[in-house]
């Protein structure tokens, strides 16, 4: 097909804004689909998966095409849920340029802001379409002002014939227009044709058009102004990339005879194939049964068949060209972010930047014959999507999942239970506490047994000294005169470790001490290693309960972003969290607030913050230091460990 007859978009909007919906009118308007599928019914192309058909939302981002006279239109409907960002995000990477969907009764939400803002960054010239025009509270004309005060004063209501206003607007975006429009001239139709699309690709213009995608009504208009003001793949924003072994960047030049060149922006694990990887071309040609150049692996891999997709189906096709959005099946070493190329021409496309996640929970098997499969299974899914994260802290031996918001974690433990059998339980995870020392202190650790035949004997003298927080640990061998025999001393120092692992007031690892050992005595039969290390494992347990042990806790450094009129409320929020305000700046419109925030008070903040801002508020979080915990919190811990500890002992 002529690249000049090819157009691909994304459905951007808040959920239930009728993305999905629409979706459905254009294939079944375009002759895709043979009848409407439903959203209720769980019958629509789009929303194909099983989660998303219980649900009655999309989860996942979702790809279908269509012809509208004579010209090849791509259309990716992705989630309006924040725990699913990260399909959008991916999608914008695909794609030359969108449609915001606006409900016409509920106007501007959340979602509606936040898709606006992705538009921004990625530069991607977009129309507007109010849709639900039918529902009986709709309100158009309130919409449409709200549109123009709170995302852009470009944005502008098209129809037929064109007003008197948007020509006077099509004319201030091009200053040849402009010039001929104040010496009086009459504007030629194709000069306001041309004129629009060129300052709706610019983004100078935002078309609104109104409609129904359940009634059909305004979806005919919609796809004329999809195919009169959208990009082709030839005239869409720029792109920079860099080259191996180059400094700087390039604009990439779209070219169907050019070198290819291809963008891996989503994996798909399909139950029937495999998995799926999917990819945007942006120069040149791809054909079946060949291979490309990977950049980022510095291999070329062989290919099979070329799909394009159809919701859950995989179309055949033979050629993948500038400007298609196309799927190929069990590729064995590329991966999501990766850039394709010539092998002589490569070319380093930008990482996609995918949000950090915001909530965790530990994670255990229902049943013992699930503890096996459970890490794999979550480790498949995690391949899938790069904002659901798997790791096992080192420190709790807990097994975390973490996701944007509870409905991510929630849909990905059903997947688990789904595709994997696999059956599992959800829990706030454990505060990596540790424990220190906060001045010196020196005492004997003495091991002596005698029960017939040969006994055991160690004794050893240690300071400890507390060290800079961070340090860790350091032992120092202050022996002389042969009190300990040399050998012996490594005995010592692991059993001075074994106890720091165990901890001496609440179970938490000791850290940032200073362990000197400075004298003892041995037996010439009963000493060992094993004495020597029980006895350096006593030594050190006696010295921290006697150096004024305290607990540390993780300090995260926490950014939320927030609009202004919510700066009162979170600040107060965080400082009822132990939170500081370290500081504040103005980030375009929003307000960025910077606090440090011990971990143990952040576990909920996701959620909390949500219903704060009424969704508008977001934040990233990562780990800064270690600080003392307060006493009465402390005591709190230490206490409940020793009451588990005694529990455990008399069972």
């Amino acid at each position: 097909m002529d690249f000049m007859n090819k157009r691909n978009l994304v459905l951007l909007g808040h959920a239930q804004s009728g993305k999905t919906t629409l979706s459905e009118a254009i294939l079944y308007i375009c002759g895709a689909t043979t009848r409407k599928g439903s959203v209720v019914d769980g019958t629509t192309v789009s929303d194909y998966s099983s989660d998303e058909i219980e649900r009655k939302s999309s989860i996942n981002a979702s790809f279908l095409y269509c012809d509208y006279k004579g010209v090849r239109i791509q259309i990716v409907d992705t989630p309006g849920y924040a725990d699913f960002l990260g399909e959008v995000i991916a999608s914008l990477r695909a794609v030359d340029s969108a449609i915001l969907v606006v409900d016409a009764a509920s106007g501007i939400e959340v979602g509606t802001e936040r898709a606006w803002q992705f538009l921004e960054e990625a530069g991607l010239p977009c129309i507007v379409f109010v849709n639900k025009t039918d529902k009986e509270d709709a309100d158009v004309n309130r919409v449409i002002s709200d549109i123009k005060e709170r995302l852009s004063k470009n944005a502008v209501i098209i129809g037929s014939p064109i007003g008197a206003d948007l020509i006077e607007a099509i004319a201030e975006s091009d200053d040849r227009l402009l010039e001929r429009y104040l010496e009086g001239a009459t504007l030629t139709p194709e000069e306001i044709s041309n004129g629009l699309k060129q300052a709706v690709i610019r983004r100078k213009i935002f078309p609104i058009l109104t409609g129904s995608s359940l009634t059909d009504k305004g979806l005919t208009e919609l796809l004329e102004a999809v195919v009169k003001y959208l990009p082709n793949p030839l005239e869409r924003t720029k792109i920079l990339v860099s080259q191996p072994g180059s400094e700087g960047k390039k604009e990439i030049q779209f070219k169907p005879d050019g070198p290819f060149c291809a963008f891996v922006f989503k994996t798909i694990s399909d139950p029937y194939v495999g998995q799926l990887t999917l990819l945007r071309v942006f120069s040149g040609t791809l054909t079946s049964n060949t291979g490309f150049y990977n950049v980022n692996k510095k291999t070329r891999e062989r290919i099979g068949q070329i799909y394009i997709l159809q919701g859950k189906e995989q179309r055949p096709v033979e050629v993948a060209s500038c400007g298609d959005i196309v799927a190929i099946a069990k590729l064995k070493e590329t991966q999501t972010s990766d850039s394709l190329s010539d092998e002589k021409e490569q070319v380093l496309f930008d990482p996609i930047v995918f949000p950090e996640a915001l909530i965790s929970a530990s994670v255990r098997p229902k049943s013992r014959q699930d503890e096996e499969k459970i890490s794999a299974s979550l480790s498949k899914l995690a391949d899938e999507d790069p904002t659901f994260k798997v790791t096992r802290d080192q420190q709790t031996k807990e097994l975390i999942i973490s996701g944007l918001g509870d409905l991510h974690l929630a849909v990905m433990v059903a997947r688990m239970k789904k595709r994997f059998n696999v059956d599992v339980e959800l829990g706030t995870p454990k505060v990596s506490y540790k424990e220190t020392i906060s001045k010196n202190a020196k005492v004997q650790g003495k091991y002596k047994r005698q029960s017939g035949g040969r006994g055991q004997y160690g004794d050893v003298w240690i300071e400890v000294e507390p060290l800079e927080r961070g340090k860790g640990f350091e032992f120092v061998d202050k022996i002389f005169g042969g009190a300990i025999p040399k050998n012996y001393i490594p005995a010592v120092e692991k059993g001075v470790l074994q106890a720091m692992s165990e901890g001496a007031i609440a179970g938490y690892p000791i850290v940032d001490i200073k362990v000197i050992l400075y004298d003892g005595s041995y037996h010439e039969v009963d000493s060992s290693d094993l004495a020597f290390q029980i006895a350096g494992a006593m030594a050190l347990r006696k010295a921290v309960l006697e150096a004024g042990p305290v607990l540390l806790e993780p300090i995260m450094d926490v950014e939320v972003i927030i609009p202004e009129e919510y700066l009162g409320a979170i600040s107060g929020d965080l400082n009822s969290r132990r939170g500081r305000i370290m500081g504040m700046e103005m980030k375009g419109k929003l307000q960025v607030v910077k606090a440090q925030v011990p971990q143990a008070e952040m576990f909920t903040y996701a959620n909390d913050l949500r219903s704060l801002t009424g969704g508008r508020g977001t934040y990233i979080m990562k780990f800064s230091h270690y600080e003392e915990v307060p006493h009465k919190i402390a005591s709190n811990i230490i206490s409940q460990y020793q009451a588990s500890k005694k529990t455990e002992e008399q069972a």
